[in-house]
């Protein structure tokens, strides 16, 4: 594996590209972490759980390389601010979902009946959220390229429109499982009631801040 300092011979963007690998793999976890929920594998639960907060820490070492890194870079084509906030803004999604994942091992959880239709349609749309900003950080190298402008520019900022419109949809659907939670809160303990909110909240800050990493980017070609 090349070093985060030779990726920045290469690209400003190519050491947020791999950081933003490491993300992928703590986020298509939670794929398979409510997967074992929803069999009540509570074995397999834990497994995974320990292994999104392995390739959290993964992700929190190269976050920490690139910052680094990026101090002794002499010359870089995109201001070191906007480079550092889209970084944060990634690394918060890896950090989520180690949220989420601890959280279900907090107790041996039984998907409601209620909410299981909404909520499998819910996750798909916050991890929907997540791989339209992965692309466009997949897609950012090119735009260097262009020189931030042209066809390429417009296609990126259409794929960041489409995060926003995933971000909505997924908050419609977020109030929805709320309300229907509420309606039933008498079928559950009151510690079960809390963590299946609290889970809720946190997936679906995967699309929040998918839109503000998109609006991060989004920013970063509109100074240049």
């Amino acid at each position: 594996m090349r070093s985060i300092a030779d990726l920045f011979g290469r690209s400003p963007f190519a050491p947020l590209q791999a950081h933003m690998e490491n993300v992928a793999v703590c986020v298509d976890l939670i794929v398979d972490i409510f997967a074992a929920l929803t069999e009540e594998d509570y074995e397999a639960v834990s497994r995974l759980a320990k292994k999104i907060s392995k390739h959290e820490h993964i992700a929190d070492l190269t976050k920490n390389d690139i910052r680094n890194n990026l101090q002794k870079s002499l010359f870089l084509p995109v201001n070191r601010s906007s480079l550092l906030e889209i970084l944060r803004h990634q690394d918060d999604i890896a950090d989520q979902a180690e949220d989420i994942a601890v959280l279900l091992t907090y107790k041996n959880l039984t998907m409601p009946e209620v909410i299981k239709e909404d909520f499998a349609v819910f996750l798909e749309t916050n991890l929907d959220s997540f791989r339209m900003v992965r692309r466009i950080i997949q897609e950012i190298d090119e735009l260097l390229q262009f020189s931030f402008g042209g066809s390429e520019a417009n296609k990126v900022k259409s794929m960041i429109d489409n995060v926003a419109e995933y971000e909505h949809e997924a908050d419609l659907i977020q109030r929805r499982l709320v309300k229907t939670l509420f309606a039933t809160e008498s079928d559950y303990s009151h510690g079960t009631f809390y963590l299946w909110m609290r889970i809720i909240d946190n997936v679906g800050s995967l699309s929040n801040s998918s839109e503000k990493l998109a609006n991060r980017v989004r920013l970063t070609l509109d100074i240049q």
